[in-house]
C-alpha cells in the first residue's frame, strides 16, 4: 500500500480523497493555489504545498508543478480526483515516468476511451449498445449528408469534449452547414481537437450511467446504475440510485455486457459507462468516464462500498474488497449545492458568513466549505453535496427535503431553492424524469 498520496485537486473531492487515504493509514499531500490557501483540503492533509496563483492553468493544471510537489514531499502516488487532469493521459504517463503511481486507469485506457469517436468504435466492437451516429466528419457537406442519413434532429459533438461541453442540437440542414465551422473552431480552442461527429438526438431521454470497478486482471464489479437525468446545459444537478426506469432484468443484462467489455479492454480502476435511455426504454452508449464521478456517493450509499478506497487498492495492486454479485439496498439521492443564483444560475462567489450543515439519520455531506471561507471566483461553483439515503425512494426524498430546509449558507446565494422546487415537483415524485426536466419548473 502507498505511504503518501498527493491529491491533485481541490474542494470537496480533495477532501473526499484525503478522508479515504487517512482511513487506509496513508499520509496525504494537498496542493493548493494562492486563492485556496485557507481551503479545507489544505488544512486537513498531512502536508500542503502552494503550486501557483489562482488561475488554474498556472496551478492545478500545471503538470510540472504537481510533479515537483510530489517529489519534494515524498509522495509515492497521485490521485487526480475528477475534473482538472483526471482524464489526462499525458499526466498519467508523466507520473509513471517520474516513479509515481497514478491512481486511475492507464494512459492507454484513457486514450482508447477519451476520444469520443474512438470510444464509439470500441464500444461497438465490445458489444455495448450504440446510438446511431457518424464517424469523424470531414467538412460541413459531409456533416449534412450524414445528418440526412441519420435523420434530424441530431447532436453535433466534439470528439475531444466532455462534461457536457462541445455539444449542439441541430434540427435542420441549413443550421448544420452554418454552425459546423464555428463548432470546429470551438472544439480546437476548447479541447485542442477539431474532430466532430453526429449522433441521433433523443428529445426527452434519461441519462443512465453504470458504475464500474476493474482490477485489470479479470476482476470486474458493476455496481448498478445511477439516474442523472436532471441536468442544466448537460451539467448534472440531481442524481439518484437506483433508477426507477431500469428493471432488474435490464440491470443484470447491462452488467454482464459491461463486465465482458471491461475484461476485453483490460480496463483497470473505477470508471463509468454513460448511456441514454430513449422513450422506448432502450439504452445506448454515449461515453465512458475514466475517473471517479461527482455523483459516486449515491452508489456508495446503496452498496456500502468505498469507491475511492477501491480505486486506491486497485492502483496499489491489492485485491478489491467489493464482493462479486453484491446487491444494492435502499435508495439514495444527491443534490449538488452550488454557489449560484437559483433563478439565473449566475455564479455567486464570496464570503460565507454563516453556515449550518444538515444532519440526522440518512444524511451525508461531502463538502469543502466552512463559515468564514471565501468562495473563489476562479473555479467550479460546487460547494458541497447533500446525500440522502432511505430504505425506499419516498423516504430518501423526505429526508432530502428536510436536509435542504435545515441547510443554511449565509453571505452568498446558492441553488438550494432550486433543489426544493425540483423535489416538490409531482413529476419528480412520480419518477417521470428526462434531461429536459428543468424546463417544466
Amino acid at each position: 500500500m502507498f505511504k503518501r498520496v498527493l491529491v491533485a485537486n481541490r474542494g470537496e473531492i480533495a477532501m473526499r480523497v484525503i478522508r479515504a487515504c487517512h482511513e487506509l493509514g496513508i499520509e496525504t499531500v494537498a496542493v493548493h493555489s494562492e486563492a485556496d490557501e485557507d481551503a479545507l483540503h489544505a488544512r486537513f492533509a498531512t502536508e500542503a504545498v502552494c503550486i501557483g496563483p489562482a488561475d488554474p492553468t498556472r496551478s492545478y493544471l500545471q503538470i510540472p508543478s504537481l510533479i515537483a510537489a510530489a517529489e519534494i514531499t515524498g509522495a509515492d502516488a497521485v490521485h487526480p480526483g475528477y475534473g482538472f487532469l483526471s482524464e489526462n493521459a499525458e499526466f498519467a504517463d508523466v507520473c509513471s515516468q517520474c516513479g509515481l503511481t497514478f491512481i486511475g486507469p492507464s494512459p492507454a485506457n484513457m486514450d482508447q476511451w477519451g476520444d469520443k469517436v474512438r470510444a464509439r468504435g470500441l464500444a461497438k466492437s465490445l458489444g455495448l449498445p450504440l446510438m446511431e451516429g457518424s464517424e469523424v466528419l470531414r467538412d460541413a457537406e459531409h456533416a449534412v449528408s450524414e445528418a440526412q442519413r441519420i435523420g434530424f434532429p441530431v447532436m453535433l459533438k466534439a470528439s475531444g469534449g466532455g462534461g457536457g461541453r462541445g455539444m449542439k442540437i441541430i434540427r435542420e440542414a441549413e443550421t448544420l452547414a452554418r454552425v459546423f465551422p464555428q463548432a470546429q473552431a470551438e472544439a480546437v480552442a476548447g479541447f485542442n481537437n477539431g474532430d466532430l461527429y453526429l449522433e441521433r438526438f433523443v428529445e426527452r431521454p434519461r441519462h443512465i450511467e453504470f458504475q464500474v470497478l476493474a482490477d485489470g486482471r479479470g476482476g470486474v464489479r458493476v455496481l448498478g446504475e445511477r439516474e442523472c437525468s436532471i441536468q442544466r446545459r448537460h451539467q448534472k444537478v440531481v442524481e439518484e440510485a437506483p433508477s426507477v426506469a431500469v428493471s432488474e432484468e435490464l440491470r443484470n443484462d447491462m452488467a454482464q455486457t459491461i463486465i465482458r467489455a471491461m475484461r476485453e479492454s483490460d480496463y483497470a480502476s473505477a470508471g463509468t459507462i454513460e448511456l441514454l435511455m430513449d422513450e422506448r426504454g432502450q439504452l445506448s452508449f454515449m461515453e465512458m468516464n475514466t475517473r471517479i464521478q461527482v455523483e459516486h456517493p449515491v452508489t456508495e450509499e446503496i452498496f456500502g462500498v468505498d469507491l475511492v478506497a477501491e480505486q486506491i487498492r486497485i492502483a496499489a495492486g491489492e485485491p478489491m474488497e467489493t464482493p462479486a454479485n453484491l446487491k444494492h439496498h435502499g435508495h439514495a439521492i444527491e443534490c449538488r449545492i452550488n454557489a449560484e443564483d437559483p433563478e439565473t444560475y449566475a455564479p455567486w462567489p464570496g464570503l460565507i458568513t454563516e453556515l449550518h450543515m444538515p444532519g440526522g439519520l440518512g444524511i451525508r455531506i461531502d463538502g469543502g466549505i466552512y463559515q468564514g471561507f471565501r468562495v473563489p471566483a476562479e473555479y467550479d461553483s460546487l460547494l458541497a453535496k447533500v446525500i440522502a439515503y432511505g430504505d425506499t425512494r419516498d423516504i430518501a426524498i423526505a429526508r432530502m427535503k428536510r436536509a435542504l430546509d435545515e441547510m443554511v449558507v449565509g453571505g452568498i446565494r446558492t441553488n438550494i431553492p432550486l433543489h426544493r422546487r425540483i423535489l416538490d415537483h409531482p413529476d419528480f415524485s412520480a419518477g417521470r424524469l428526462s434531461t429536459r426536466f428543468l424546463e417544466r419548473l
